[in-house]
């Protein structure tokens, strides 16, 4: 045994689980699973059975157990701050899938509490460890394409009737929120990382006649940046077949356009830069059809952070920024009238 690596405990064994899987096999070098628990035995049994990594019929033996550094928290978003307010009671950093949670207030509350108690807490966004974001990121940075004047968000999935057959699946009362919330979140992140907020926003949302929930499936909203610079963004999950995310960033110099795991670097000095990437994107009818790549990475950071006493990069004060926009959407759709966003503390 590996002492340096990360004992982490697992809370939560549904659908996110998948690709977490995956990825902690890959770094079983660095992360340790000391213990998994999900109130279905059934799920237990499967998740022990898959990975032969140990289970707990409690939640309080991964809690109450000294040697579990931190917990991957993998529960329907209607639970988090809770749960988060118990894993910062045991002590435990936190890696909690997205979202933070339902409303920007708990979700602010969630992160003052981990911090309240010196923890770190880090935020399922591994779209932010792409690597045709992270170029996109660096230059940025350098000042390629010089001052952003433009900016638009596109999210055109699609989830079939099968999808929302389940119980529960897009209402208020499990999910906390719709397309924005539950599908466009990683998306709207990466933008928001890369472009900062806008000043204000205005909204408009539909639920489509097409399913029997009641949350937002529809999203269409105009942006204004505090330099000046003017946006779209737009988000559906009734988009038949489901289309690859789109970010454009137009400035002085150039325009850049990231396509699912495709970057195009156009400059007015005529050079092009291109980087193509293959593969789904889980924006058609499975929304596990990605690679799971993005996620090992976010979990190798979060381990190196707990490792050396540092926030992750995906950290809850920075995971805000995303709650902030959905949050003035949502105001300006629910208000029918442009909102300022709410600015950090």
């Amino acid at each position: 045994m590996n002492p340096t690596r990360l004992r982490l405990g697992i809370v939560g064994l549904g659908m996110a689980a998948k690709p977490h899987i995956a990825a902690l096999a890959d770094l079983a070098e660095t992360i340790e699973v000391a213990g998994a628990f999900s109130p279905s035995a059934d799920r237990r049994e499967a998740f022990h059975l898959t990975t032969g990594w140990p289970v707990a019929n409690r939640l309080d033996a991964l809690l109450d157990d000294p040697a579990i550094d931190a917990m991957l928290v993998l529960t329907p978003p209607t639970t988090h701050l809770d749960l988060v307010e118990c894993c910062a009671a045991a002590g435990k950093h936190v890696l909690l899938e997205k979202p933070l949670e339902v409303t920007l207030a708990r979700s602010l509350a969630l992160v003052e509490r981990m911090e309240a108690e010196g923890l770190r807490l880090g935020v399922v966004f591994q779209h932010r460890f792409r690597p045709v974001v992270r170029r996109l990121r660096d230059e940025l940075a350098a000042g390629g394409l010089g001052e952003i004047i433009a900016a638009s968000v596109e999210v055109r999935w699609w989830r079939p009737p099968a999808y929302y057959a389940e119980t529960g699946r897009g209402m208020m009362a499990r999910d906390g929120g719709g397309v924005l919330l539950t599908q466009a979140i990683h998306t709207l992140d990466v933008f928001s990382t890369l472009v900062g907020l806008p000043s204000d926003v205005s909204a408009h949302t539909l639920t489509s006649p097409m399913r029997r929930i009641d949350t937002e499936d529809v999203v269409a909203a105009a942006l204004r940046f505090p330099n000046g610079a003017i946006g779209t963004l737009g988000a559906t999950t009734a988009a038949y077949p489901g289309f690859p995310e789109r970010i454009e960033l137009t400035g002085i110099h150039g325009t850049a356009t990231l396509k699912g795991n495709s970057l195009k670097i156009n400059r007015h000095d005529g050079s092009v830069e291109q980087i193509s990437g293959d593969g789904p994107t889980g924006g058609g009818a499975d929304p596990m059809a990605f690679d799971h790549g993005p996620h090992r990475d976010l979990l190798a950071e979060f381990a190196e952070a707990i490792a050396i006493g540092r926030d992750p990069e995906t950290s809850g004060r920075s995971s805000l920024a995303v709650h902030r926009l959905i949050d003035a959407i949502l105001r300006s759709a629910a208000g029918g009238r442009p909102v300022a966003l709410v600015t950090d503390p």
